[in-house]
Formats: structure tokens, sequence, C-alpha cells
């Protein structure tokens, strides 16, 4: 059985790539696009409920547009689904990502001017060049340069990356300051250091890293994993995740949060991993 969350098919369509794999009318080498505004909802069906979201400048393959949606496969992760046909724009290479836990976007270089947008971090900009403290996007919006980093100038620990988004408010499927959850939060923070990252927990489960081997202590940056759930170690016996029990991205004690989940009849740790930037 496929996984319908990596697998660009839907019966009408699907990738070229699939050819004599899937029963599909049309097999189509798709169309690149970006992301277009801020967030967007990465749906399971036209209309229907979210199942990740993904930030502006991300590159997607869309692979049929039908009644205001498009069926497409997203470049970071190969996560598959709908996204509202109006959020996407032309391909075009990005230079910069956001850096900063949030920024806003401005229609002139002043932050004296209305914004016109909030952006999150790991958002991909193209920068076409500076007027004082801003950036400016090929749009023509304007970002302080401040929060912005060169692609490919990667950070090198995702648990300060993780931090930066400390109190940020819990949402399922979220993918954004304004709302994250658990495996939103680790991807951030994994992508942020240029490592590839699977978008759900249990993907980033099978996906990531190698199993402590028996007498290992857990380190900063290790992954804890329950069924359906994902956290960050920070330090001895402390966590950071994106939490539904104060529906916020928190620090928790690891024996602590073991035992709440146990007792909330969640089940135990299925594995901790250790990832390898780099």
């Amino acid at each position: 059985m496929r996984d319908r969350r990596l697998t660009p098919s839907n019966g009408r369509v699907a990738h070229v790539s699939l050819q004599g794999l899937v029963a599909a009318q049309n097999f189509v080498g798709g169309t690149w696009r970006r992301i277009a505004v801020p967030v967007a909802d990465i749906l399971t069906r036209p209309h229907g409920p979210r199942d990740r979201q993904i930030l502006m400048g991300a590159r997607v393959l869309v692979l049929e547009t039908a009644e205001g949606f498009a069926f497409i496969q997203a470049e970071r992760d190969r996560y598959v689904g709908y996204v509202r046909e109006e959020t996407l724009c032309p391909d075009a290479a990005a230079t910069h990502w956001v850096s900063a836990p949030a920024t806003h976007l401005y229609p002139e270089p002043s932050i004296k001017h209305r914004e016109i947008g909030l952006l999150s971090l790991g958002a991909r900009l193209t920068i076409t060049g500076e007027q004082g403290r801003f950036a400016e996007t090929a749009e023509g919006a304007f970002v302080p340069v401040r929060h912005l980093t060169a692609l490919g100038a990667w950070e090198d620990d995702p648990v300060a990356v993780a931090e930066r988004f400390l109190g940020t408010p819990y949402l399922w499927g979220g993918d954004s300051y304004t709302g994250i959850d658990c495996s939103g939060l680790v991807q951030a923070a994994f992508l942020a250091c240029g490592q590839p990252c699977p978008a759900d927990s249990d993907l980033q489960e099978k996906g990531l890293g190698r199993p402590l081997t028996e007498g290992e202590t857990p380190a900063r940056g290790d992954l804890v994993f329950w069924k359906g759930h994902v956290a960050l170690v920070s330090g001895p016996d402390r966590i950071l995740h994106a939490s539904a029990h104060p529906m916020a991205v928190v620090y928790e004690g690891l024996d602590a949060a073991r035992e709440r989940i146990r007792k909330a009849g969640e089940g135990e740790v299925t594995s901790v991993k250790r990832v390898e930037l780099g």
C-alpha cells in the first residue's frame, strides 16, 4: 500500500515516474511553481482538512489544476496534497531564507508603512537588492535585512532553531510562527540546518537518523518519538516540543513527559534517534 502523502497520484493524474505502478487517466511531468503567500494549507482533498502547511517561496510540482485547487507535490519533503491555486506563482530561484522567528513584509523600505504580510522562519525569498536596512524582493516588497540569511548559510544547532518558536501556539498540521505542531517544529529546525526532513512524525521516525544503542544517553538534538508525537532533546532530562497538552511550544522534563503521556494512555517512547548533520 502506497502512502498517499508521498504518492503523486489521485486517480485522474499521476507523475510520470509512477507509470506502470499506479492506475491513472493521465501521466504528467508537472510544472514547477512557488508558494506566493506567507503560509498555505496542504489539504487532503479540495475543500478538505489540512494535512500540513507550506511557507512562502517553497517550490511545488503542480500535477493538476481544477476548480480553484492545485494537486501538488512539495519539493522540500515530497509531501502530496492540494493547495488553492491562488496561492501559487511562477517558479523562480530563491536567494534567501527567513532566519528570524518571524518577520514582516512591507510595501516600502520603512517600518512606518503598514505591513502587508507576516513571514515565518524558513520562508524563502528572491532578493534583488537592498535599500538601507531593507532587502527588496523580486515582487517589490521589503523585508528587514537582519531577518534574512543567504540560502546555503545554514544553522548548526536544530535545538537553537526550535527555541525560537518557544511560546508559539500549538496547531495541528501547523508549520509557522502563528501555529505549529510537533513534527512541524522538528522539520523547521532541521531544514534551517540544511538537513532534509520529512513532514510527519511517523515519517521522521522512519527516515531520520539512527536509533541510540543500549546504554547511550540522549543528547542535545536527539529526537524522542512516541506514536504520533516527537520531541527534541534540549539537555539532560529535558525536551523541547510543540505539545497539545499546554497547546504551545514548551520545555518539559523527559521523564515527566514519559510519565504524563503514559498515564494519558498514549503509550511509551517508541524510539530515540540521533541525526548527524551534514
